[in-house]
């Protein structure tokens, strides 16, 4: 699934779409800064809690270093994509 990471946010959330090149995209804000891994550290927690698995369950693919992330999420499908649909159409409260 596609990501638009938004680091130094005043709070962690997961929510909302961003229109990019690639599609639709979820939109997860974090407090943690792009220093060292720590946005990306923070978005995979973040990530892993919205759809409620396991930290171990989200794996990233690509975009380390960037703000557009694709990552992979381990987990019932169709449970998976409902959930994905409900967090692109939220605001972010999560």
């Amino acid at each position: 699934m596609l990501l638009r990471v938004r680091p130094g946010a005043s709070r962690s959330t997961v929510g909302g779409r961003y229109d990019g090149v690639g599609g639709p995209a979820l939109v997860v804000a974090v407090k943690a800064r792009a220093v060292e891994g720590q946005a990306t550290k923070a978005v995979l927690e973040s990530v892993a809690t919205a759809f409620g698995v396991r930290r171990a369950a989200v794996t990233l693919v690509r975009g380390a270093t960037s703000r557009d992330k694709l990552v992979d999420v381990a987990g019932n499908e169709p449970e998976l994509r409902q959930r994905l649909t409900e967090l692109l159409d939220d605001n972010g409260s999560h």
